[in-house]
């Protein structure tokens, strides 16, 4: 009988139990109580993205989201104002194609604040909003689609996107939008559109932490029941809008190397079809394991890196892989290499042990991301999604688990259906020189609520003890989720290379080395093996030390374990290996001088620390070295 170790074999995903009501304008409430600690992750999703701007009003909901952290009626100064001075965290909003997000993380003491401050400004925007915060909020969206546009490849989502999708299709503009519309909103089309989105039928609002239904209803009815419900909206159903010829465009830009992408429309969020996809990718270009990475990074050396991605909207998906060539080499030598890989799988299917591999991968990245209540990927972010796209605050782990349980025969059919015609190419290379509310029920005269007492924050015992050759740990038990974290940290770092003589960046390239072969495994094998384990390690250089860094489920600690002390104790530093890294670094370095922030932080160190100092280096090194 064959025995399958309790690591590689499918489980279940954590439950993320909660409670629903819905408010008399239409407000969707979401409550999960989680007491670990004394904070509650507040987020409020309006369904309305870019795929809702009009003609002529590209970007139009990132601009609006930008705007409504310019303060209120009763609140006209920034907005994290109040949420800084109780220290809230995880504080952002951010705009896609389906919908526009705000959220932030408070103590439990804080929470009445926090829901006056967005039920303020869902109820009592637009009396705070005028053309001098026009103008300054699309100066900064305008700003910021500079900086993406100046990036290396920065043009490419839009691009895509652009050629994916025809004219008139939802998807066929990204959300930053064109310079021209941004100039052409006015403060009128910003009254427009907050009375058609931000009614309170359109949003709904997640509480995950320290706080329950008996306590959230009353304050989320007193705060928000007042709210008009604005007008009913109708949905877009599934466009697709498949293609059935294959295309390809070429664009120069200020780029370091030539950059591949190949792109399929599929289909959108919650389809079976998308989540085999979701296999599929990771399949073909998941890490160092994955086919693409081995076939062109690892054993043919043509390529400097590899990403697949199935980037799954409400109405239609996006399915892509892009490659970074390695210098000299030709584009259609990684047509060629990719289509092969991708036959083979559309032939054959992915086998057990890829399957296991991203079974693994996909229940360890759930587990990690729901021990947090808040930020992204957090519980509250999961609960969103599911009942803000898919009418359902489970339907996000619903997906995940039926992704975990996929067969081969599940991808290979959908592969086979919308991977093998109808793509898009694009390649950049190198340029050459040539409702009406009614009365609030809240008396808001009085200002933001104040927060006069802050909950007590229990943090977990540290306890210490002593290896037998002096090392020194540190130990804090969080039994919350059944993940556990090691790090191990050395003295030294960046600072000590030129101390020692050695070239710049020796001290990071080193780190870096760690985890490309240790023991008996090699590269490949230490990736397989952390694939199969649900676990991540990382290891890298500050300035002034050296670290490694573990996740693993408590399940697999001790293959875990075993594995951590090869790369610590026991590293081959095999030629090849070093050749390979060598190469991605120094096209690694090649990027960061491409791109402003990048640049800067190169040029930053020797002006602040003077020359000579250890600290004014480039971590990565100078570029010279090889």
């Amino acid at each position: 009988m064959l025995l399958v170790p309790t690591w590689l074999a499918a489980s279940e995903l954590p439950e993320l139990p909660y409670e629903r009501f819905v408010l008399d304008n239409g407000l969707t409430v979401v409550v999960h109580t989680d007491r670990k600690a004394p904070i509650v992750a507040v987020n409020v999703w309006y369904h309305v993205g870019s795929k809702d701007e009009p003609a002529g009003r590209t970007g139009f909901a990132h601009l609006f989201e930008h705007l409504m952290f310019n303060g209120s009626k009763n609140h006209p100064g920034e907005f994290f104002d109040p949420f800084e001075q109780v220290g809230a965290t995880d504080m952002n909003g951010t705009t896609s194609q389906d919908r526009t997000n705000y959220f932030q993380t408070v103590p439990t003491t804080a929470l009445e604040m926090a829901l006056w401050m967005e039920s303020d400004r869902m109820g009592h925007l637009l009396p705070a909003i005028d053309q001098a915060k026009l103008d300054e909020q699309r100066g900064v969206v305008k700003n910021e689609k500079r900086q993406g546009d100046n990036q290396p490849y920065g043009a490419l989502w839009e691009r895509l996107l652009a050629s994916s999708f025809p004219p008139g299709h939802p998807y066929h503009h990204d959300t930053i939008g064109s310079m021209e519309d941004l100039d052409a909103a006015a403060v009128e089309d910003v009254g427009l559109w907050f009375e058609s989105w931000y009614g309170a039928a359109n949003a709904t609002l997640v509480l995950a932490g320290d706080v329950d239904v008996a306590t959230a209803r009353p304050l989320v009815e007193q705060y928000f029941g007042w709210i008009g419900s604005g007008p009913p909206r109708q949905r877009m159903q599934r466009q697709i809008a498949a293609r059935q010829l294959s295309t390809r465009e070429v664009i120069e830009d200020r780029v370091p190397q030539a950059r591949w992408t190949r792109s399929w429309n599929v289909p959108p969020m919650g389809d079976h079809e998308a989540e085999a996809l979701d296999v599929a990718a990771e399949v073909l270009g998941g890490g160092k394991t994955s086919r693409l990475y081995q076939r062109l990074v690892y054993r043919d050396q043509i390529a400097d890196n590899v990403s697949v991605s199935n980037s799954s909207f409400e109405l239609a998906g996006l399915f892509s892989i892009s490659v970074d060539i390695k210098s000299g080499v030709d584009e259609a030598q990684i047509e060629s290499a990719v289509m092969a890989e991708l036959a083979q799988l559309l032939r054959d299917g992915p086998t057990e042990a890829e399957l296991v591999r991203v079974r693994r991968g996909i229940e360890s990245s759930f587990i990690r991301g729901v021990e947090r209540i808040g930020g992204f990927g957090g519980k509250a972010d999961v609960l969103a999604a599911g009942q803000v796209h898919l009418g359902d605050p489970g339907a996000v782990r619903a997906s995940l688990q039926r992704t975990v349980e996929m067969s081969a025969q599940d991808v290979r059919d959908a592969a086979g259906r919308w991977l093998a015609q109808g793509d898009h190419t694009i390649l950049i290379s190198p340029f050459t020189a040539r409702d009406e509310a009614l009365g609030d029920a809240v008396d808001r005269s009085t200002g933001v609520p104040s927060v006069d007492s802050f909950p007590t924050v229990q943090f977990p015992t540290i306890e210490q003890a002593h290896l037998s050759n002096g090392i020194p740990v540190y130990f804090a038990r969080r039994d919350a989720v059944p993940v556990i974290q090691i790090s191990a940290i050395f003295a030294g770092g960046s600072a000590s290379d030129a101390r020692l003589g050695l070239p710049l960046g020796t001290a990071g390239f080193a780190a870096s080395m760690l985890d490309e072969g240790a023991g008996e495994r090699d590269a490949l094998q230490i990736a397989t093996t952390l694939d199969e384990l649900g676990a991540s390690l990382a290891a890298g250089s500050g300035l002034d030390h050296a670290s490694v860094g573990l996740s693993t489920l408590r399940e697999s600690l001790q293959p875990a374990l075993d594995l951590l002390a090869d790369v610590i104790r026991r590293p081959r530093f095999d030629e090849g290996e070093i050749e390979r890294l060598r190469s991605r670094w120094l096209a690694s370095i090649a990027q960061e001088r491409a791109q402003p922030t990048g640049l800067a932080l190169r040029l930053l160190p020797p002006l602040l620390y003077g020359a000579g100092h250890p600290y004014a280096i480039p971590f990565t090194g100078s570029g010279d070295e090889a």
